[in-house]
């Protein structure tokens, strides 16, 4: 059998396969909010038939927004929304993950009541916008402002933020959480040199843009467990003005780090556009000898690609992002070889089941 549908473990969770469906902003949340809703169970439970689900991306807090209708985890009103969507998803035999975010300077006022943003340094990100949408669903890109830079208190706010949403992640049902420390938001921010220009414990060398991350994951192991942690990474990604001609050596720091901590996994977030840079296979080998436990890579992959890091051992489960949007049994197509659906871009973001729930399964 192929090793993509063969069944594995995630520390203490049985998974019926190795395929994860990727974490993808799809705003459909109640308003006001951000609540979970019962059209998301039915667009999560669609799409059980990956081993493990990974949540879009979640807010911790008020002011860890960046983008109109994506949901929190830290109210009761949130809990209470995302436990039919959990339960659907563990009644078709997966185990789903919350992905957890603060989008740092990836803001507007819109979402800080006014305020500016926080990030590690105030430095506004170039050539970077974000979703705004009306009550109606009228949304429009609009431009990153410049943020403030993050106070101590700041940090031990955000810091317990996190703890605290993790534990409100798994009393509202999730497997675990996942820690989104890539793709240019807050802790992505913290482990650059372009986007981090402190001069305390929190900048100038890798170990201390590190800090901030390891904070974080020491907070929600105490909140939760290690056994429920994963987390992911963006390193060859600089879109949002990342580009840090520092970041591998950090990342592979930091992975070292993680290994030591005995976390559930690690996400490596991979370019995912035609002319991306290609991920060393020294870059590879190096992280897997750094770090043991598992690996999930994501990236446009496909199932021949999929297959092949498996085989090597450079990953122990593959996820998939707009594949499973336009193909609900994305498992069963790629295990017949069935011709995968397109997906719609206009309806990606905002809107009704239209684009979202109403993608048919194989004939």
């Amino acid at each position: 059998m192929s090793k993509l549908f063969q069944n594995t473990t995630l520390k203490q969770l049985d998974l019926k396969n190795r395929v994860v469906m990727a974490p993808m902003t799809r705003a459909r949340t109640s308003q006001p909010g951000n609540i979970p809703n019962e059209l998301m169970a039915t667009y999560y439970k669609q799409r059980a038939n990956a081993g493990l689900i990974i949540s879009e991306a979640t807010q911790i807090s008020d002011d860890s927004q960046g983008y109109s209708f994506t949901p929190g985890v830290y109210t009761d009103e949130h809990v209470k929304g995302w436990q039919p969507i959990t339960h659907a998803v563990h009644v078709q035999g997966a185990a789903m993950f919350c992905q957890l975010w603060h989008v740092g300077r990836v803001s507007h006022p819109t979402f800080q009541n006014g305020e500016l943003p926080i990030a590690p340094s105030a430095l506004a990100p170039i050539e970077t916008k974000v979703w705004i949408s009306d009550d109606q669903g009228n949304g429009t890109m609009v431009d990153c402002i410049q943020p403030r830079e993050m106070t101590q208190a700041d940090i031990n706010r955000v810091i317990k933020d996190f703890a605290n949403s993790a534990k409100r992640a798994v009393e509202a049902g999730f497997d675990g959480v996942e820690i989104h420390g890539g793709n240019g938001y807050l802790i992505d921010q913290f482990l650059r040199t372009n986007s981090n220009k402190r001069t305390d414990k929190y900048g100038g060398t890798n170990s201390n843009r590190i800090r901030f991350l390891l904070e974080v994951v020491d907070a929600v192991i105490a909140a939760i467990g290690a056994d429920k942690v994963g987390v992911r990474l963006a390193p060859f990604i600089t879109f949002k003005d990342m580009n840090c001609p520092e970041i591998v050596p950090t990342i592979l720091e930091a992975s070292e780090e993680l290994q030591a901590r005995d976390i559930a996994y690690m996400h490596l977030s991979e370019a995912d556009w035609d002319d991306a840079p290609v991920i060393p296979e020294s870059f590879r080998i190096e992280l897997r000898n750094l770090f043991t436990n598992t690996i999930i890579v994501a990236g446009s992959y496909t199932q021949e690609r999929a297959e092949e890091i498996l085989t090597k051992g450079y990953a122990d489960l593959v996820a998939f992002g707009r594949p499973f949007v336009s193909n609900p049994d994305l498992v069963e197509r790629l295990k017949h070889n069935y011709e995968l659906a397109d997906l719609d871009g206009a309806t990606l973001f905002g809107g009704d089941g239209a684009g979202y729930i109403d993608y048919p399964t194989h004939a």
